[in-house]
């Protein structure tokens, strides 16, 4: 299964300058996905970090593998109608044993690699990966529950 931004925006409540996954290339529903993130010099967060130096910074890294886990986290639900998911909304309850590998920088493609390690009920626990050509660039824990607006 593969969404592109529009589809994407149909399940997640985030827009400019903070919807941070661009396109989903694969779905294993309750299980895994992929998708990625065309980072650009043209971002807003390149003007304070770093100039000279951009540096794209670790916390939208963590930020675009939650969007990344929230979209798993949905189309993994069943029986859910597109327009009860307009109705819910995913909150982060824990981001853990977050680490920073390598530096992202812009004309990187930033792919997201997110697994689910546990679900029950509205909460899950999902292992996030962030590369950059196949070369790890960040990880984390991310515990989520998604909850009515």
């Amino acid at each position: 299964m593969v969404l592109d931004v529009i589809e994407i925006q149909k399940i997640l409540p985030h827009r400019f300058p903070f919807l941070l996954d661009d396109r989903v290339t694969q779905i294993n529903e309750g299980e895994s996905l992929i998708g990625y993130k065309n980072v650009s010099i043209s971002e807003p967060v390149f003007e304070g970090h770093f100039p000279g130096h951009p540096i794209y910074p670790g916390v939208m890294i963590l930020e675009g593998m939650a969007q990344a886990g929230g979209i798993l986290a949905f189309k993994s639900m069943k029986d859910v109608t597109e327009e009860e998911i307009k109705n819910k909304v995913v909150y982060f309850m824990s981001i853990d044993k977050a680490k920073f590998r390598n530096p992202v920088r812009p004309g990187d493609r930033l792919e997201y690699r997110v697994k689910v390690l546990k679900h029950k009920g509205n909460v899950w626990v999902l292992e996030g990966k962030a590369y950059v050509d196949d070369v790890l660039a960040s990880e984390a824990e991310l515990k989520a529950m998604i909850v009515d607006k």
